[in-house]
């Protein structure tokens, strides 16, 4: 009678576990910003235009996104607000930044190892549905504390591809096509076991916790806010709208616009400007 009761208990104890991790829900605040660098001809743009247009780059990459999470589902949206800065502009030039519009939602299902994200590029809304990427983490002996979360160092290298693009004005000057080389890049993420799940900020996943704070080089993400078990329930819901691509098409299709804006907005061959200016995409 006494192992009855016994084995009784340990199944009420796993079920209450189980039904706590699936009713486990919270809210993180992440403060995103990225460093930009464009070149350009200092004959033809002084230091100042050139700040400018950095300013407004570093700008439009300030953002604050919320991801709403459970033990298998999250989303992870831009915060509305009613003062957001338009497209900038200075006087002869304009910034845009592709697949920027506030109608992105990034819907991922760990549980399922798949992923839904809802961008609006040029003006279109596409539905980009794949799996998630599986990432080759290395744990890191480091230790740091965000807020009051104990939070543990781990690593992933990959090769990227880097697109450099010139264009010039000079008379003389052949064009050339974007330049593709290849490079090792490494991130660096902090996450915390005090929230055991396997989930985080942008399509970055896998560890045993959420992840606090994420550091490619170029891009930082910062947790600043975590609200867990909230009083009003969360609801999570998949986006619906848009036309349904995976991730190489989608890829394909941003590609092509990027370089038919580059081609737009391009010196054309035989102005005597000389204007000449390098763009680096992918890094």
């Amino acid at each position: 009678m006494r192992v009855i009761k016994i084995i009784s208990y340990l199944g009420l104890l796993l079920f209450s576990v189980s039904v706590c991790a699936q009713e486990f829900q919270g809210e993180a605040t992440y403060k995103t910003k990225r460093k930009v660098d464009i070149k350009v001809d200092s004959t033809q743009v002084n230091a100042e235009m050139h700040q400018k247009m950095m300013d407004m780059l570093k700008k439009q990459f300030e953002k604050t996104f919320i991801l709403t999470f459970n033990q298998a589902e999250s989303l992870y949206k831009e915060e509305l607000t009613l003062d957001k800065p338009s497209v900038g502009t200075g006087g002869d030039f304009q910034i845009m930044v592709a697949g920027g519009g506030e109608g992105n939602i990034l819907y991922k299902n760990i549980k399922e190892n798949r992923f839904t994200e809802q961008r609006d590029t040029f003006g279109k809304l596409f539905l980009v549905q794949d799996s998630l990427q599986q990432r080759q983490w290395t744990f890191e002996p480091d230790t740091k504390y965000i807020g009051e979360y104990l939070c543990y160092k781990a690593t992933f290298t990959e090769e990227i591809e880097v697109m450099q693009m010139r264009m010039s004005g000079q008379k003389d000057e052949t064009e050339k096509e974007p330049e593709t080389t290849k490079e090792l890049k490494t991130t660096t993420v902090w996450y915390t076991l005090q929230i055991p799940i396997n989930n985080g900020p942008e399509d970055y996943h896998g560890l045993p916790g959420l992840i606090m704070e994420v550091n490619d080089g170029d891009l930082s993400i910062l947790c600043s806010k975590i609200v867990l078990n909230p009083e009003n329930r969360i609801t999570i819901e998949e986006p619906k709208k848009g036309k349904v691509v995976n991730q190489s098409e989608y890829d394909e299709i941003l590609e092509k616009k990027a370089k038919e804006m580059m081609d737009m907005y391009a010196p054309k061959r035989g102005n005597r400007s000389g204007e000449t200016f390098e763009i680096r995409i992918g890094g």
